[in-house]
């Protein structure tokens, strides 16, 4: 159940914040992505960089933690938006506290705030606290928001005493994570996803070709944020070098031709997702051999490509939901807003070479998701751009 999924570990500031760094490597040995928030007391107990190195991100502990990069400080929204669960372990009495009236004081509560994900707490605490009447009505009072709790255990605590109080073994906190990530039924549960991805390649002869950059980045990412969802994906993608979206099936195209008979056959899909980079000429001959330079011409005629979007909005069904891309370098609300309408798409998602951080190969993305009278703005990874951009579209709240 925890293989390919997302998910947040908090980590607060009592003694058994040792024991998150053995349960982060747990979740990852079972196919988990983790992330890390802190409160500032936890890294009194465990080192920053210690949850750095294991989860492979900076861990996430002040809401402005850094002048330098003025985005840093909304990693609660994305971070929210990101995660499939998010797992409070250990969870003190103060922060329990602050997340049952809502207090956002640390970009740990400040993402309870933000988050979309079901929310696990472990509370973890010494001697009597745990059967104080705060800590119950606490407890009874974000359970009543929805949130689970996994109790704490019996045993012998920090203080000396033998009570209840103790952090879960792994195990049961992992058996409780899957339990949890296993009931969930994403808005895309049963819908079949179509994605492409990648460049096309229109070959003049065997060694030459016209192509774009595109890396498919962000198509990987559509698909795997329509898979989180609960979709059955399929990805029809152009030459890319990236490695392949695990668990996703896939189909090797080559030319706009090949993807417009492969998208042909799943023209009926629920969801479509144009992300395609499809050349829009294609060389009117194709030479079987390579055209050597002193006796080749020095101009190759051109025809125009199927418009895959255009022809898919002619004979889109009712019941399906069709997304289209448009990259442009000029007047790129005014572009993309006209594709929109005259490819009968019900979604356009626009982006500008000309914005820093966006456009082919990148690992970021800043794009402009226009639909009917709807025009959203979203910056980030591209991983997080998608998440985004389909949560808006299937999952609003």
């Amino acid at each position: 159940m925890l293989s390919g999924k997302r998910i947040i570990l908090g980590v607060t500031g009592g003694i058994a914040a040792y024991k998150a760094v053995f349960l982060l490597r747990e979740f990852q040995k079972a196919g988990a992505e983790v992330r890390v928030t802190m409160t500032p007391s936890a890294i009194r107990f465990v080192g920053l960089e210690t949850f750095t190195s294991l989860s492979g991100h900076s861990v996430a502990v002040e809401i402005f933690p850094d002048e330098s990069d003025p985005g840093e400080w909304t990693r609660h929204i994305n971070w929210g938006e990101w995660a499939d669960l998010f797992i409070i372990a250990p969870c003190t009495g103060n922060t329990l506290a602050k997340i049952a009236n809502g207090i956002s004081d640390n970009m740990l509560t400040a993402t309870i705030l933000a988050a979309r994900s079901p929310i696990l707490i472990c509370p973890t605490m010494d001697g009597e606290m745990y059967e104080s009447p705060s800590v119950t009505e606490n407890l009874k009072r974000v359970q009543e928001f929805g949130y689970h709790i996994l109790e704490p255990d019996s045993g012998f605590l920090a203080s000396g005493l033998d009570g209840k109080g103790r952090l879960p073994e792994i195990p049961a906190i992992l058996e409780k994570a899957s339990e949890i990530i296993g009931s969930i039924k994403g808005p895309l549960e049963g819908k079949r996803v179509i994605v492409t991805a990648g460049p096309t390649r229109e070959h003049i002869d065997p060694v030459r070709f016209i192509s774009n950059p595109s890396s498919g980045k962000m198509g990987f990412a559509m698909a795997k944020a329509a898979q989180r969802m609960g979709a059955e994906v399929k990805v029809i993608h152009g030459p890319v070098s990236i490695p392949k979206p695990d668990g996703i099936l896939t189909q090797d195209i080559t030319s706009a031709q090949d993807l417009f008979s492969a998208v042909q056959v799943e023209a009926d899909a629920d969801v479509i997702i144009m992300s395609a980079a499809v050349s829009d000429f294609t060389p009117t001959e194709t030479f079987e051999h390579k055209i050597k330079k002193d006796t080749g011409s020095d101009s190759v005629p051109l025809k125009k490509t199927t418009d895959i979007l255009a022809w898919l909005g002619e004979r889109k069904p009712k019941h399906q939901v069709l997304i289209g891309f448009a990259m442009e370098t000029q007047h790129l609300i005014e572009n993309a807003n006209h594709k929109l309408q005259k490819k009968r798409a019900d979604w356009m998602v626009a982006n500008s070479l000309s914005t820093e951080g966006a456009g082919f190969e990148s690992d970021t993305n800043s794009v402009h998701l226009l639909g009917k009278d709807v025009h959203e703005e979203f910056m980030g990874t591209k991983e997080e751009v998608a998440e985004r951009v389909l949560n808006f579209i299937f999952n609003p709240q």
